[in-house]
């Protein structure tokens, strides 16, 4: 009798286990989602402070670099399974696995030192500088500008000085 009740309780132990891992895996792939919408190319962001960048979509494929920036604007290039095939602002290419990309939006600043104006026209004034090579959140792009978020800044910006939004692209 007592076997019995052992046997069934490391079971049930088992199956709760199995089902826990269930439920975080399909929170993963949730959470994941607009990063694997199917559509290529499009951007997305690290989801991790280490990703590792493989020159094939596997993990048998050596890793050619480690990204160690959570939140890095990438662009997707093409799908795999569960592998995509990313681009990063140096033009450097590689694999990572899906999990490791999130659809929250963020972009680079380039071309020097840019202004983040209160309102979506040249003419308003500055909250803040933002230099170069700068990751911000993008919140959302309408006709050439985009309203960003730098620390607990928010600003608008010319859509032509961030890396990780397209020229037409609307952002919500």
């Amino acid at each position: 009798m007592m076997r019995a009740w052992r046997w069934s309780r490391t079971l049930a132990s088992l199956l709760a286990f199995l089902l826990l891992c269930a439920l975080v895996d399909l929170a993963l792939v949730a959470e994941a989602g607009a990063a694997s919408t199917g559509t290529t190319p499009r951007f997305v962001s690290l989801r991790a402070d280490k990703v590792n960048v493989r020159v094939g979509p596997g993990v048998r494929y050596p890793i050619a670099w480690v990204f160690v920036r959570r939140e890095l604007p990438v662009e997707v290039t093409a799908e795999f399974d569960l592998w995509r095939k990313i681009r990063d602002i140096d033009g450097a290419e590689g694999w990572v696995h899906a999990s490791m990309l999130s659809g929250r939006r963020s972009a680079v600043v380039t071309g020097g030192v840019r202004a983040l104006r209160r309102a979506p026209e040249v003419a308003s004034a500055a909250v803040a500088q933002v230099e170069s090579g700068v990751v911000v959140k993008l919140l959302r792009c309408a006709g050439a500008w985009c309203k960003v978020a730098a620390a607990d800044i928010q600003g608008w910006t010319r859509r032509a000085h961030l890396w990780g939004v397209y020229p037409e692209e609307r952002v919500r």
